[in-house]
């Protein structure tokens, strides 16, 4: 991998989360909508902001993809994941624990390990 695919990769473990940052504050946007569900959906402009980012990284993986096996972009996903509840914990004040910091370092463990198995 060239060091642009690292960069991509890496941005897309970012942009994972900030999609799932959206759908939470779509859903809490949504507690406060009045009528019916179908009309709460239409007016729900956050959950549309989501979908939109959600398509935008979609052409940003495809993009990926072109240039990078999917053994090694998928384990960037791992970053992502872990990013979710440490951003739900600082933007909409989640409980985290001990326990998530210690599953999620064996989590970047496993990264680092799937990277250093991959072919040059």
């Amino acid at each position: 991998m060239k060091a642009l695919d690292y960069l991509l990769c890496a941005g897309f473990a970012v942009a994972l989360p900030i999609g799932q940052l959206l759908f939470k504050w779509a859903a809490l946007y949504q507690a406060q909508l009045a009528g019916p569900m179908p009309w709460k959906l239409l007016r729900n402009f956050p959950l549309m902001g989501a979908f939109g980012w959600y398509g935008l990284t979609a052409l940003v993986w495809f993009y990926i993809l072109t240039r990078t096996p999917l053994s090694t972009a998928y384990a960037f996903s791992i970053l992502g994941s872990a990013l979710v509840p440490l951003m739900a914990w600082v933007i909409f004040k989640e409980p985290a624990s001990w326990k998530f910091a210690v599953g999620y370092g064996l989590m970047l463990a496993g990264f680092l390990v799937i990277l250093q198995a991959r072919p040059s």
